[in-house]
């Protein structure tokens, strides 16, 4: 998420858990062990967890390790969200490390005499202001920052990095006057039973828990075709604007989720255009 300061992105992340569907037994059980490990309560029960370190914390506190190793935030936000908020303050670095386990849902950590693997299968969210005042763009505030260095703080991200996220939006602040005109928007009850509804659909389909985050690419096809068409519009979009393979893939897996939200069996065409205008950069 990028935005103006004030626009509601930590609020936005922070309400994120309340629209995930409650851990399983199992699920508990994994994350209350990396807790353990870790000498941290956890008193969050059936909830998924919610990490939200902050810019300053080292490498090792964000992927884990140390002399004695234990797990880091990726892994104690396990079946839940990782917050990184201002994520253009942190270290490059330490961002880069987290590429592996956002393709693997795991991180390995190797010392001379033993290497530990702990499980990292999150959800990673980040917010950032579009430049280091905060106003480019805006329409209430001058910026006072120059070109270059709006672009040498937006480069914070590598290209790898940036190329990871599935969703990338830009946020305005809200006018109460008039958003309180257009009604009140649904509650978190009733997201997370849409959720919920659409994992089972993933969970039928596939025959195990596993989302379409994370199924395999060709299971996925196999169980959702893309037609023709969309395949090629996909390519054309693809070539215009010089995607990743990687970013294609990730256009599909998004297209498959909103489409499985929507109570539909297969991709729509509405689906995989709100997933290509979710993803722009």
């Amino acid at each position: 998420m990028k935005g103006p300061p004030g626009c509601g992105k930590s609020l936005l992340a922070e309400s994120f858990p309340s629209i995930l569907p409650p851990l399983t037994k199992e699920s508990q059980l994994e994350v209350l062990s990396l807790y353990q490990l870790s000498k941290i309560s956890y008193r969050r029960d059936y909830l998924p967890p919610f990490r939200n370190p902050h810019h300053s914390a080292s490498g090792i506190a964000i992927i884990g390790g140390g002399q004695f190793p234990r797990p880091g935030e990726i892994s104690l936000a396990h079946h839940g969200v990782l917050f990184l908020d201002e994520i253009g303050e942190f270290s490059r670095k330490t961002l880069d490390m987290l590429r592996q386990p956002l393709e693997n849902g795991s991180i390995t950590i190797s010392r001379t005499h033993a290497s530990i693997t702990y499980p990292a299968s999150f959800v990673l969210i980040a917010a950032m202001n579009p430049c280091p005042c905060g106003y480019s763009g805006s329409n209430t505030h001058y910026c006072t920052c120059s070109q270059k260095q709006v672009l040498s703080y937006q480069n914070r991200l590598s290209g790898p990095l940036r190329d990871r996220f599935d969703i990338n939006l830009s946020l305005r602040p809200v006018n109460f006057e008039v958003e309180t005109e257009l009604g009140e928007g649904e509650p978190s009850e009733v997201i997370r039973d849409r959720v919920n509804e659409a994992r089972e659909r993933q969970y039928q389909r596939y025959g195990t828990e596993i989302c379409n985050s994370r199924v395999p690419y060709d299971m996925l096809l196999r169980a959702s075709p893309i037609a023709r068409t969309q395949q090629t519009m996909l390519q054309q979009l693809a070539i215009q604007k010089n995607w990743s393979n990687r970013t294609q893939v990730k256009i599909i897996r998004l297209a498959r989720t909103i489409a499985d939200l929507q109570g539909s069996h297969n991709i729509t065409d509405e689906s995989l255009q709100e997933a290509i205008h979710l993803n722009r950069v």
